[in-house]
């Protein structure tokens, strides 16, 4: 049994020693890399410089940011599902948020939903990265330069 991250001829060797007449579960991904944690804490580094800056929690800024420009769902539900699917959506973690749009139709809501950036694949978190990086350059906060945060987030790719 393989349960790894591992080559392609690692594992047929295996395949072909099975008994053919048991059935088997098999899942294969191609590998992904998991993000950098530097990249990540880098952000949030500069998340809550902007906080400290502008007089709001890190939290708060985080929470803005993902609202402003941050990866989101429209759906389309029977309002009085609306509460419970918030509360469900908003416990995954302090990313995920809910706005509800005004457009009631025959009982039914548009909720639009955040996801967090734990969510995020490597082309959304680089391009909330240079959100962030841009917002706290409007604000006159020091960054790394740009060769540098392409650096952090080439980690991603490899």
């Amino acid at each position: 049994m393989i349960d790894e991250t591992c080559k392609i001829e690692k594992v047929l060797p295996q395949i072909f020693r099975l008994d053919r007449d048991t059935v088997y579960d098999v899942k294969i991904e191609k590998h992904k890399e998991k993000r950098s944690l530097n990249a990540n804490s880098y952000c949030w580094l500069l998340i809550g410089e902007i906080a400290n800056t502008i007089g709001k929690t890190k939290e708060d800024v985080y929470r803005d940011y993902i609202s402003n420009k941050g990866i989101y769902r429209i759906i389309t539900m029977n309002s009085e599902a609306v509460p419970t699917f918030v509360k469900l959506w908003s416990d995954k973690g302090l990313g995920w948020l809910c706005e509800l749009s005004e457009n009631k139709i025959m009982g039914l809501t548009d909720v639009i939903a955040y996801y967090g950036t734990s969510s995020y694949n490597t082309k959304q978190m680089s391009n909330f990265i240079n959100y962030v990086v841009q917002e706290a350059r409007n604000l006159g906060i020091k960054t790394k330069e740009d060769y540098e945060i392409e650096r952090l987030i080439e980690k991603w790719n490899q």
